[in-house]
């Protein structure tokens, strides 16, 4: 029933994957984007892709976004693939943590997710002879984990939006709002007043912003910066062993992957206030002390240092040749508000991904259609044949479930 209208607010990852799948369910689809399409952290993300996630519901849910991505290569104008599967290693040097970690590997065999292996010994060593044995005890891999190309998801699901038949509007941000009984029916913009039957908040770190624009709840997603940093290869590494590296997690949270052949990325969350009146230039906004350019005792020559602990290879490339940085959208419990708004009808909330937002695009237009199908919360959705549970995603819930495995 193509009558069915939908405008979707934002236009990065989450906003133009929603609007595909619900063109693809037969809505009408409007995106609108106050800037340009990925301007916000689709386009400074890290763009790691796990399944190795500390619920079954979020394994199994990822486990199908993994599988979106393999098969989005088919509707790519040039057949690229926007994920690259080097896997994921997470490192252990705590005895607790490493048997925690071992815990989670038979509960994501469980969920499906039988590739994933827990490593110690030669097992570790041998496979990733770059890993420090005096650094760790053990580490959980799973090889079809990896990392995605985050330009060819947005701007290939905005092009695959249009040719569904939908919208994606440039420089429109919303700039009020059309309400009647209680319920949103249109949204202001410089481009006109778009109406619709039900509405997608799909701008994560700017989601107070909108609500306050909307007067609808405004969640707690708290706008975070965090950094990388670009290491130039030398010393013993190869290009090939670089360039098949996984994305490895270090015990203190400290995370790296290739790249490219000849590049390093590497970041780390640290402590920092809140910034919800940021710009969009304030994205790009490097503090000194996170600068390369900073001198030995800024931040990011510090974490190189700490990385070339664990992994010891690291401590002879050549430098850091970039930094780059962007906001999370973060939550009290690190997982998403999905569903509908308490005090305007009409409203889905998708925000607030702790910086999962492009891993979990695909699980999150897979929620979205469920939510619009309904025209209201669900309590779980179908995948593979199982029912996962998406109540831990809802808004108003209790924070009694905190996403451990956050980077």
């Amino acid at each position: 029933m193509a009558d069915r209208k939908a405008v979707l607010v934002g236009g990065g990852i989450t906003g133009v994957l929603t609007a595909r799948e619900l063109a693809l369910a037969g809505w009408d689809v409007t995106v609108l984007e106050a800037e340009h399409v990925g301007a916000g952290s689709s386009s400074r993300t890290a763009a790691g892709i796990r399944q190795q996630f500390s619920t079954p519901g979020t394994v199994r849910g990822m486990r199908y976004s993994v599988g979106f991505y393999k098969d989005f290569a088919r509707e790519t104008e040039d057949g690229q693939s926007p994920i690259v599967q080097n896997g994921y290693l997470f490192l252990y040097d705590d005895p607790k943590q490493w048997a925690g970690a071992q815990r989670r590997v038979e509960m994501q065999h469980g969920a499906g997710l039988v590739e994933v292996e827990a490593l110690e010994g030669d097992a570790l060593f041998d496979r990733f002879p770059w890993v420090g044995r005096d650094a760790v005890i053990g580490g959980t891999h799973c090889p079809t984990d990896g990392f995605l190309h985050p330009h060819l998801v947005y701007n290939e699901g905005a092009r695959r939006v249009r040719e569904l038949g939908g919208r994606v509007l440039q420089n429109a941000p919303v700039t009020g709002a059309v309400t009647e009984g209680g319920r949103l029916v249109g949204v202001k913009t410089p481009k006109g007043v778009f109406e619709a039957d039900l509405f997608f908040d799909c701008t994560n770190a700017w989601t107070r912003r909108l609500s306050r624009v909307l007067g609808c709840e405004e969640l707690p997603v708290d706008p975070l910066k965090r950094y990388l940093w670009f290491l130039q290869r030398e010393g013993a590494m190869t290009a090939a062993e670089l360039q098949a590296m996984p994305l490895t997690i270090c015990p203190s949270g400290l995370y790296c992957r290739p790249e490219n052949r000849e590049t390093l990325q590497m970041g780390k969350k640290h402590d920092t206030p809140p910034q919800v009146d940021f710009t969009y230039d304030d994205q790009d906004l490097i503090e000194p002390e996170f600068s390369h350019k900073g001198g030995l005792d800024g931040v990011p020559f510090e974490l190189w240092m700490e990385l070339a602990e664990v992994l010891p290879p690291i401590a002879d490339f050549g430098g850091i040749q970039a930094t780059t940085c962007g906001y999370y959208g973060t939550t009290p419990d690190h997982n998403p508000f999905l569903g509908y708004d308490r005090a305007l009808g009409g409203l889905v909330h998708l925000v607030g991904f702790s910086g999962h937002g492009a891993m979990l695009g695909p699980f999150t237009a897979l929620v979205a259609k469920s939510l619009a199908e309904a025209g209201q919360d669900v309590p779980s959705v179908v995948i593979d044949g199982f029912d996962v549970d998406v109540t831990c995603f809802r808004i108003g819930r209790e924070y009694d479930h905190s996403e451990q495995m956050v980077i």
